[in-house]
């Protein structure tokens, strides 16, 4: 088991857009996964992108099991996403609560898009195409858009709905993304 440091808002690495992935299914790739899901794991996140621990690669891992922040949201599929593209279907947004594993104690309203396409590949290069729409879209974007160099804090159209966990929800237990 490999936990990685996850890098905080102000590393210069998370502003910047990561590299692409051109070879698949090889021990760096697997190890790189392997330390993702361990890291992300052990922080009790939903999802976790490559530059949060230092790589400036084109990789994501999120899903797997209901979040418990989210109790309305349904579950995601376990997904490993490499080079990913994203179309949105259509111009409708909603605004939900979202944290992140890099803003640690923090929580901001984001406007998202509700249905998108999106594709890309898994660690062995098969390919992974998906419509989806409700939390699953909400999370694909927040990931990837780690890959972008946009941390969630820079979407925020009202910075009256961002603020530290216990001051936005007091007496509530909610952990970090």
């Amino acid at each position: 088991m490999a936990i990685r440091p996850i890098l905080k808002m102000g590393e210069p690495l998370l502003l910047k857009p990561a590299d692409l992935i051109y070879e698949f299914d090889t021990p760096y790739l697997h190890q790189l996964i392997t330390d993702m899901l361990d890291t992300m794991k052990h922080a009790n996140g939903a999802g976790i992108a490559a530059p949060q621990i230092g790589v400036s690669q084109q990789v994501v891992v999120f899903g797997g099991s209901k979040s418990q922040r989210y109790p309305d949201a349904n579950e995601v599929p376990f997904t490993v996403l490499i080079n990913p593209t994203i179309n949105f279907l259509n111009d409708e947004q909603e605004d939900g609560w979202e944290g992140c594993l890099s803003v640690p104690g923090m929580r901001g309203m984001v406007p998202r898009c509700t249905h998108l396409h999106y594709q890309g590949f898994d660690q062995y290069a098969q390919v992974i195409d998906r419509t989806v729409s409700g939390f699953h879209a909400r999370v694909v974007q927040h990931e990837v858009d780690h890959l972008r160099g946009i941390l969630y804090p820079m979407r925020i159209r009202d910075l009256r709905q961002f603020g530290f966990i216990d001051s936005l929800f007091p007496g509530q237990v909610i952990s970090d993304d």
